[in-house]
């Protein structure tokens, strides 16, 4: 289906239908954003960790005020009126304590005059350019999920948030590849940039023991002399919940991971997009 979904504001449609899951190769040229929603009380602090730790983080947009789930700031990010961040992700996860307690098509029946929504770059918004270079990601060819992993990159603490570690995707290339994967990537610095690690040194180095069991989406198949590329992800700030368990009251929504949301913003946007500008 990614393949025929050209315009961001029918991709968006048709996950407030239901009618689309994996937002993978969906709207090239749209970047796309992940989600954390959580009270009013901490949303200082989730932007304060935004902006110490930009490249796992980097912010895109946020709900105007708290409990308007229809209104996103910047406004060029979501530029029409019929939009709703409870339902316009294909799929929402639900943490109370810092635990996943539930996955659901929307948040309608949770959300709260008190929630704070934040938009968070996702590294598939950089997938048509390594597409158009000849370099398509695996997991677009297979049709599978992007695999992701926890790593041992510490983020920076801010108020509440005062631990947990950068969750990195992967994307199996081949050696003489990386160069021109980093120089594209490189570009797409308010969708987490250039790789943080490659290689198999690079994976232990991450703390990752076992690259074919993936935390979060699927095991991704490599080819001969293909070796693994990290990028940071926009999961992370779910794992930044886990670790602030103790401290956060309230119930707090994400998307499921390879579950986005679709923006206005365009590749063409990416020089006046920078993380910490929101």
């Amino acid at each position: 289906m990614g393949s025929i979904i050209s315009d961001s504001q029918e991709a968006r449609l048709l996950c407030r239908r239901n009618q689309l899951t994996n937002t993978a190769g969906v709207a090239p040229g749209y970047l796309q954003a992940n989600l954390l929603v959580l009270p009013a009380k901490y949303a200082a602090d989730f932007h304060d960790l935004c902006l110490r730790n930009p490249v796992p983080c980097p912010l895109l947009g946020v709900t105007a005020v708290p409990g308007d789930a229809k209104s996103i700031r910047p406004s060029q990010c979501i530029k029409s009126k019929d939009f709703d961040i409870r339902t316009d992700f294909p799929r929402y996860r639900v943490y109370s304590s810092g635990k996943h307690i539930d996955s659901r098509c929307d948040l309608l029946d949770a959300w709260t005059d008190d929630h704070v929504g934040f938009l968070i770059g996702c590294s598939f918004s950089f997938e048509d350019a390594l597409m158009a270079a000849g370099l398509p990601p695996r997991h677009q060819k297979t049709g599978t999920i992007v695999a992701m992993y926890r790593s041992n990159i510490p983020l920076l603490p801010a108020g509440v948030f005062t631990g947990g570690n950068y969750i990195v995707s992967m994307r199996p290339y081949r050696p003489e590849q990386i160069e021109r994967v980093r120089e594209i990537t490189r570009l797409y610095r308010s969708t987490h940039g250039e790789p943080v690690a490659w290689g198999w040194d690079g994976a232990k180095e991450l703390g990752i023991s076992d690259v074919d069991k993936p935390d979060f989406g699927e095991a991704q198949r490599f080819e001969e002399g293909e070796v693994p590329v990290f990028w940071a992800c926009g999961v992370t700030p779910q794992i930044a919940v886990e670790a602030a368990s103790s401290n956060i009251d309230g119930l707090v929504f994400a998307h499921e991971p390879g579950h986005m949301l679709i923006t206005d913003w365009t590749s063409e946007d990416l020089q006046s997009l920078k993380p910490g500008s929101i």
